[in-house]
């Protein structure tokens, strides 16, 4: 067994739904939380605690809508690089990171080295980003766009 799996596995029942409410519903009140639990309010901050501590939750924070912030435009560029050489990945990974529009930048293992997501207002502002921003970063040799038509599913 994996160090993740007997990891997780120390996790019982009450541990196992304290994590799945709070991944639906992250403001409920330690109240509310022990009762939709089935826990008593001490064991269950107590617990509550312990997760966070331990990692399993990692914080709290407030799902913004883009659209209200009129960044409806999503797009998934395709990054393959130059070099895939240890200096050539720390580079490109400490560059992306300070590049707004980038929503999410996965290292991918296949036919491009990383999968970037990327919201801005509209395509002329996304072929700014990709041209200006994503281009320029370290070892950047190519780039391929694939445009969100409509979001399905989205954590």
């Amino acid at each position: 067994m994996t160090k993740k799996n007997e990891i997780y596995s120390e996790l019982d029942g009450f541990d196992r739904k304290i994590l799945d409410v709070l991944e639906k519903e992250g403001r409920l009140s330690i109240t509310d939380l022990a009762s939709r639990v089935g826990l008593s309010k001490t064991p269950c901050q107590t617990r509550l605690k312990r997760l966070m501590e331990s990692g399993f939750i990692e914080g709290f924070r407030a799902i913004v809508n883009p659209a209200k912030l009129g960044l409806d435009h999503v797009a998934f560029a395709e990054v393959k690089l130059t070099s895939t050489q240890e200096d050539a990945l720390e580079s490109f990974n400490a560059a992306v990171k300070k590049v707004k529009e980038v929503e999410e930048c996965h290292m991918i293992a296949g036919r491009f080295d990383y999968l970037l997501k990327i919201r801005t207002p509209d395509i002329r502002r996304y072929r700014d980003v990709l041209g200006e921003k994503i281009s320029a970063l370290p070892f950047v040799a190519s780039t391929s766009t694939s445009v969100v038509m409509e979001t399905v599913k989205e954590k």
